[in-house]
């Protein structure tokens, strides 16, 4: 019974616990109630602190333009925290004051204060089965530009539609893809991702510069002189190749890769209707060259209007496959036999029964005594060869 009593005991003690806190909540007991906050007044706090953390930034900037420019800086303004209600009623007219006038030709460029603007991004890489000379072509083209990007190898059987999907993971807008085919021969494609054009090369006349092993030589990551021949504003397919070539191979300004040096010039030159790549080291200021490397020639075989696909925007009319170009050759060599067997029939042909006019009357004074003369002779002859053996 004691320990019923001790726990019906302990029952009511937590019962008046509770209703002693009940009555603290209430106020019952004296205390104060606790006050919940209000979310009313901290809304209108969040603007106000809004606004001057923006006003506080468009002076900053204010100030870092005049200072770059050498102007003097202005009186700095009164603060309006004191008086919150006249800082929102000028919040218009500040607005107004900080909105930029409309740029024209005329204005000087902005100032961007040293800073990666120009963020274009290359893909190069090849497919499977290339050869050991275009894999060394890759890696150059990759040390020969800063902003390029590597993938691994795309399968041949792979649809090529799905570079597209690749640069855009990596974040690329340019790609260079390099595709093999029988082993032997290489094609660049020079995209625009994902919104194209887009150029398909024949790729001939591969040298590296590991094979060169030429006198020139630049800092690895500086920025080209990229140069173009005048034949390339003469017809609109080479204008579109030339502004095509000029932002993939360009480094950018400021990239975080590249280094703030112009050492050497990338040349592109039209000679019967292909381009020629050339990279010169610039070795004086007088603007004496030295070849550093690698050469190729680009062969334009067709043009399209989107990224790896499209319409055909222009088509070599003077490209030849190196499928054709090999038959040809082997038609040359299968008709060896034939032009052999065609210079025996026309040498018979050529071929006279008398190699010389002979005068009938000649036989005349022939008597056969001559005849016999002749024939002592001959054996005489016979003998004088064998005592010659002899000796």
């Amino acid at each position: 019974m004691a320990a019923m009593g001790k726990k019906r005991g302990a029952v009511k003690q937590t019962g008046d616990q509770g209703v002693k806190k009940a009555k603290t909540e209430n106020g019952e007991d004296g205390s104060s109630p606790k006050v919940q906050p209000t979310t009313q007044g901290t809304g209108m706090e969040d603007k106000r602190k809004k606004r001057r953390n923006e006003r506080r930034k468009v002076q900053k900037k204010l100030k870092k333009q005049m200072q770059r420019e050498g102007a003097p800086l202005p009186k700095p303004a009164e603060t309006l925290e004191e008086n919150p209600e006249e800082s929102e009623d000028n919040d218009s007219e500040t607005e107004e004051q900080e909105a930029p006038a409309p740029v024209t030709r005329e204005d000087p460029p902005p100032l961007h204060g040293g800073k990666w603007t120009n963020k274009q991004r290359c893909l190069v890489f090849c497919s499977r089965g290339v050869s050991y000379r275009a894999r060394h072509l890759m890696n150059d083209l990759k040390m020969l530009m800063p902003h390029a990007k590597a993938e691994s190898k795309m399968h041949k059987k792979e649809n090529i539609q799905l570079i597209n999907e690749m640069c855009e993971m990596k974040n690329c807008n340019k790609c260079v893809y390099l595709e093999a085919r029988k082993k032997m021969d290489l094609y660049m494609w020079v995209s625009n991702v994902p919104h194209g054009p887009c150029v398909k090369f024949l790729v001939e006349n591969v040298h590296t510069m590991g094979e060169l092993k030429l006198t020139g030589n630049c800092l690895k990551g500086a920025r080209p002189i990229v140069t173009f021949d005048k034949s390339f504003d003469e017809h609109p397919h080479w204008s579109l190749v030339k502004e095509l070539f000029t932002q993939t191979f360009s480094t950018p300004y400021h990239h975080p890769r590249s280094q703030p040096f112009v050492d050497h010039v990338y040349t592109f030159s039209v000679v019967d209707d292909r381009i020629w790549f050339r990279n010169y080291q610039i070795v004086d200021e007088k603007g004496s060259l030295a070849e550093v490397g690698p050469r190729f020639v680009l062969n334009p075989i067709r043009m399209f209007g989107g990224s790896f696909g499209g319409p055909t925007l222009y088509q070599n009319p003077h490209y030849k496959s190196p499928n054709e170009i090999r038959r040809a050759m082997r038609r040359l060599k299968g008709d060896k036999y034939t032009n052999r067997v065609l210079a025996k029939k026309a040498l018979q042909e050529r071929k006279t029964d008398e190699t010389y006019p002979i005068d009938p009357t000649d036989e005349v004074f022939a008597t056969p005594r001559d005849e016999a003369d002749s024939e002592d002779e001959k054996p005489s002859q016979k003998k004088n060869k064998r005592r010659r053996k002899k000796n």
